[in-house]
Parts: structure tokens; sequence; C-alpha cells
């Protein structure tokens, strides 16, 4: 999957945002509301968590794109979309993972 693949889904995605829920996926998960994409979001989690603990490479990749692919739902209904993961990854290049891990967690502590 390329940049190009993941702002091509984003745009069939939000194409399908106001759609007719009884005919489309997507938009059934957003008229349904928040709740339930975060509910099929953990669950496609767990089942990722699942295959890479299983070892089956097919698996892993399979339920990795459905991973993806409800995040990138997700994403769409808080109005973001790769573009912004992407830039933030991007920040991080030349980061130690400990220094951005540390950065955070100094944020977190001032916002308490």
């Amino acid at each position: 999957m390329t940049d190009d693949t993941l702002a091509r889904l984003a745009d069939v995605l939000e194409a399908r945002k106001d759609a007719d829920p009884d005919s489309s996926y997507v938009a059934g998960l957003h008229a349904a509301g928040l709740d339930r994409i975060l509910r099929k979001l953990g669950e496609e989690c767990t089942e990722t968590v699942v295959a890479a603990k299983n070892g089956e490479p097919n698996a892993i990749v399979y339920e990795t794109a459905d991973l993806w692919f409800h995040s990138l739902v997700m994403l769409s209904h808080c109005g973001l979309g790769p573009a912004e993961v992407l830039g933030e990854l991007e920040r991080r290049f030349g980061l130690s993972g400990l220094a951005e891990k540390a950065a955070r967690q100094g944020k977190d502590d001032g916002a308490q």
C-alpha cells in the first residue's frame, strides 16, 4: 500500500460517508456513530493481535488490512485522514524513539 493507495481509499471512504446506510457498509458505520466505529476498530485490533500470535502470515496481512481500513473510517469520522498520520510519522523521522516517547510523556504530565 502506498501513500497514493491510502489517499484513494480515504477519498472513497469520504464519498461513502453520507451515502445511504442500507447500501454502504461505511455509511452504516458512520450512521451508527463513533462508538460503533471504535468497537469495530477494537475488534479488528484484537483479530490482528491473534493472527500475529498464531504466526499465520496470510491472516496477519488480512487482519492488518481490516485494521487499517477501520482506522481510516475512524479518522474520516473525526474529520481527519491519512495525510495527518503520515505527516506525524514523517515528523518523527530522525527522532530517537525513546526521545519521542519522553517528549510525549512531558506533554501528558503538563496536562494533569
